[in-house]
């Protein structure tokens, strides 16, 4: 059964998010590619992953010193994180920004599923069980950015997901971008309404175009 894992990190409900809207638009259509479609939903805001428990988790087990011991729940809610992402044939990522960087929950994710030696390379092992697999990653951002999304240097979270979900584990990312989301609610931001209403119609669309091509 093909299964999309869909992470949501805005601090904001279903009714006030953008990236929840988006990454729920991905959702739809990619349920509707086929009857055996599941998909699992992650809200790290009402279920919030910690931060890793012990640094030897950021390492195979293999590559761990010999009498370093991780206590056996702080390595079981490790090990969750890591399946919940393995078992998904797709994976997309609400990831809006704040204060120029990625939100803290989805933080500590990334530091959960980035395991040299288990989903990254090291030295001559060659593990990537992630390879090629979509990650969709849906952007917001509260201000207007440069049409290039990391060439003005303030969006600090973009870089990152590439280097981690693209470089390290191998996955293929696609990146779908909405800015100006405070017109929605911030009276002075109120002349980009129209902007940003126009790109969320093609952020949607575009979405939905890819959920309909993986």
């Amino acid at each position: 059964m093909p299964t999309l894992l869909r992470l949501d990190s805005s601090y904001g409900d279903d009714a006030t998010s953008v990236s929840r809207a988006l990454t729920s638009a991905f959702t739809r259509a990619w349920l509707v590619g086929g009857p055996d479609r599941a998909a699992v939903e992650h809200d790290l805001r009402t279920d919030p992953v910690p931060p890793p428990g012990h640094g030897a988790l950021h390492w195979a087990g293999t590559l761990r010193a010999p009498d370093v011991v991780v206590p056996a729940d702080v390595e079981s809610a490790h090990t969750r994180v890591l399946d919940e992402l393995l078992a998904a044939d797709a994976l997309v990522i609400g990831a809006p920004l704040y204060n120029y960087g990625l939100s803290a929950t989805l933080k500590a994710w990334l530091d959960h599923v980035h395991v040299p030696g288990v989903t990254a390379p090291f030295g001559g092992d060659e593990p990537r069980p992630l390879r090629g697999r979509p990650a969709v990653v849906v952007t917001t951002r509260g201000t207007a950015h440069d049409d290039d999304s990391e060439a003005d240097g303030r969006d600090h979270a973009l870089p990152v997901l590439r280097l981690i979900l693209g470089d390290a584990l191998g996955m293929g990312v696609r990146v779908v971008t909405v800015d100006r989301t405070l017109s929605v609610t911030v009276p002075a931001f109120a002349d980009e309404r129209e902007r940003f209403e126009q790109r969320f119609a093609a952020a949607t669309a575009e979405l939905e175009e890819l959920a309909a091509g993986i």
